[in-house]
Parts: C-alpha cells; structure tokens; sequence
C-alpha cells in the first residue's frame, strides 16, 4: 500500500505525539478536521494506526510488510477459489487429455455420479499413460488416478496460506476445494499455484483490500 505525503507525515506526528486527538493532528497540519477524515480512516483500516474513542489516534509500530503479512494470513480459500474442471471417473484417458488441453489447466478431478471427488489426475499421470501402444479410448481414468487416501485437499474456510504449504510441500499445481456431505467429498472448488500468484498480486495491488 503506497502511502501519500499527507499520510506519511500524519503517521510521523502520531508516532511522535499520540495519542493525540484528530483535531490536534488537523492543527499540526494546518488542515481542517473533515479534511484529515478520509487519510485518518485509511490509516486506521490499513492498521498503521490505532483509534480509541476519547483518546485519541497512537501508532501501531507496525511497518508497511508486516501489515502485509497480517492481511497475506487472514486471507481464506473461499476467497480465492475457482472453478474446478471434472472428469467422470467412467471417461477414458483419451477424454482426459482432451480436456486438459481445452481448459488449459494442469491438474483434473476425477468425480462420480454425485460430484464427490475420487481421484486426481495430474499431467505426469496423463503422460505416463500415453506411453506405450495402448488404446487411451479404452482406457478409463479410474485406472490411472491418484486415490484416497494420496489426495491432497482443503476446504473453504482453511486459511490460504495453509493451501500454498500444501502446494509447496507436495510439489504439485492444484488441489481440490471440498466439502464434506452425506455422499462423500463434494468438490466445489480448486486452489492452484495460479491461484497463490494471483492472491498475492491483488494484495500488492491494493485490489483486495
């Protein structure tokens, strides 16, 4: 978050006089109140500053990257999740690969009848399977996916920092968003690394806060 001249020199009279009331703050300044209202109230929401009523503002000794920090681990996967792309677990490889290719994306799920999640495919699955002579239309991806207990998962409200941990640690490029229902795991979203990038380039850019 990039700070005007304004609010930087708001931050350094209440780091050096606070607590110290909006209207004292206006006087140093040579501004009114109601000017100062819109820069108080960034600072405050931002967490630069701190307010308490009859008291006035005092800073709270945090810096721009910690206060990054702070938001970076608040964040939920909820927020950030997109649509999953499925197969059937009844469709051959074939349709797979196809799908992957159309979508444009590294990693599939693999569902039933009830969108539960069964299995994950991932490129190296994909490709391992068209090694070989083997008929990939006849082959169904049941066969080839990875099962439970090996999937990696999250739900939506885990934090997004502990699905980025899991990416890393797993050295993989999506994981599937689920929820838990009478039937089975119900997929309802993915995180990717795409997902992570995008997160923290909002963050920077102030689009997410």
């Amino acid at each position: 978050m990039e700070l005007s001249n304004r609010q930087e020199k708001i931050i350094e009279i209440v780091r050096e006089n606070g607590p110290i009331t909006g209207e004292n703050i206006a006087q140093k300044l040579d501004l009114t109140r109601a000017t100062l209202r819109p820069d108080l109230a960034i600072l405050t929401m931002a967490g630069f500053l701190d307010a308490r009523p009859r008291v006035g503002y005092f800073f709270t000794g945090k810096t721009g990257s910690e206060l990054l920090t702070e938001k970076v681990k608040k964040f939920k996967v909820r927020e950030f999740q997109s649509i999953p792309i499925v197969v059937n677990e009844s469709a051959s490889v074939y349709d797979a690969i196809s799908t992957m290719f159309l979508e444009d994306v590294g990693t599939l799920f693999v569902v039933d009848k009830n969108t539960c999640l069964t299995g994950v495919l991932s490129r190296k699955d994909l490709l391992r399977a068209s090694i070989g002579n083997q008929d990939l239309t006849n082959v169904p991806v049941h066969i080839i996916m990875t099962r439970m207990p090996n999937i990696t998962f999250c739900r939506k409200d885990d934090l997004l920092i502990e699905a980025a941990n899991k990416l890393i640690n797993k050295q993989i490029d999506g994981i599937p968003v689920i929820k838990d229902t009478d039937a089975g795991n119900e997929i309802v979203g993915r995180i990717t690394k795409t997902t992570i990038t995008k997160a923290f380039v909002e963050l920077i850019m102030d689009d997410h806060l």
